[in-house]
């Protein structure tokens, strides 16, 4: 006999047996390389936790106002970002089954960007971590307090 299986009711968020569905887990970084600590700690829980990666990379938007209404895409120069190297992480996290999404956000206050993705995304755990030998050590630290303070979810920060 074959039985019809719900797998999500959505008006809960949970599965058909009464679990909670996994939440994503959010791997964020400034424009800059991802910490090796940070990426092994975001990739071991998407994989232990059977779901999705995020990587963010919250680029800061210059005050360019014709070349962001003209050419956004050309806002921020390729020398402003490890954007090859953020790629790289992708690629990594995608060779190992994880499903994988990477998203380019520029702003003006990326750090609140940042913030507002983990919330929109109904994230569980948000992995920021930068690395920190290519970040202004006052930026970082102020990127961290704002993120300890404000995020939605678990928080894990890569400390050197």
């Amino acid at each position: 006999m074959s039985q019809i299986i719900d797998s999500e009711s959505p008006s809960t968020g949970k599965t058909a047996e009464g679990h909670a569905r996994p939440r994503p887990v959010l791997l964020a970084t400034l424009s800059v390389r991802i910490d090796a600590c940070a990426e092994r700690m975001a990739i071991d829980s998407a994989l232990e936790a059977g779901t999705k990666l995020i990587l963010g990379n919250m680029l800061l938007l210059p005050p360019y106002p014709r070349t962001v209404m003209l050419a956004r895409e050309y806002a921020t120069l390729p020398h402003e970002e490890d954007l090859d190297e953020v790629r790289a992480t992708a690629s990594r996290a995608v060779a190992l089954g994880i499903e994988t999404e990477l998203l380019r956000v520029s702003s003006p206050r990326p750090v609140r960007a940042l913030i507002e993705l983990a919330a929109s995304r109904q994230v569980g755990l948000l992995v920021f971590g930068p690395d920190r030998t290519r970040l202004p050590r006052l930026r970082f630290r102020r990127a961290a307090r704002a993120v300890r303070r404000s995020a939605p979810c678990l928080v894990w920060i890569a400390e050197p």
